[in-house]
């Protein structure tokens, strides 16, 4: 049985603000330079025109680095292909995101959407971790989603910081 897991970053930023950024490919550069003082990372693909977003990542995560529960079932170290694609600017922006790894033993993924508040604009993640593994499977699923919530919160960080050096004009 899969797990499931909601995260919300909140931003004083607009939609039309955030959505820019995100059309920015040195918005994700910056956001992936943030995230190297975790692992690794790089942008491998990106296009944004006028019907949506789309990006892939790699996250690079040693072995060594590894909770002993997931060395018991990865023998090298963890490729993390993610990609995630946004729809056109619009009142609300839907999208979905996944990652595989190569061989893995599950599946992680999930819907995002990007909504305006009174406040400013909020991005919400659901994501849900499938690992087929027994026994350790449930285990797993839940570091899984755990580490998800820690990246979600430092992504959210990188853009809040892009978006104070990059004041957006819409």
């Amino acid at each position: 049985m899969a797990r499931r897991i909601d995260y919300s970053a909140r931003y004083q930023y607009t939609v039309p603000q955030v959505y820019a950024a995100m059309t920015d490919p040195d918005y994700w550069e910056a956001r992936v330079e943030e995230m190297r003082q975790y692992s690794p990372n790089h942008v491998e693909n990106f296009h944004a025109d006028d019907n949506g977003i789309e990006i892939e990542l790699h996250h690079i995560l040693p072995r060594t680095e590894l909770p002993e529960i997931a060395q018991t079932v990865i023998r090298k170290d963890m490729v993390i292909t993610r990609k995630e694609s946004y729809s056109a600017l619009g009142d609300e922006v839907t999208g979905k995101w996944d990652a595989s790894i190569p061989a893995g033993p599950g599946s992680l993924g999930g819907t995002v959407r990007l909504f305006s508040t009174d406040t400013g604009c909020t991005l919400r993640t659901s994501s849900e971790a499938k690992v087929y593994i027994p026994m350790v499977g449930p285990k797993l699923e839940q570091l899984m989603l755990v580490n998800l919530i820690d990246l979600f919160r430092a992504e959210a960080a990188a853009t809040v910081a892009w978006l104070e050096k990059n004041p957006p004009s819409a």
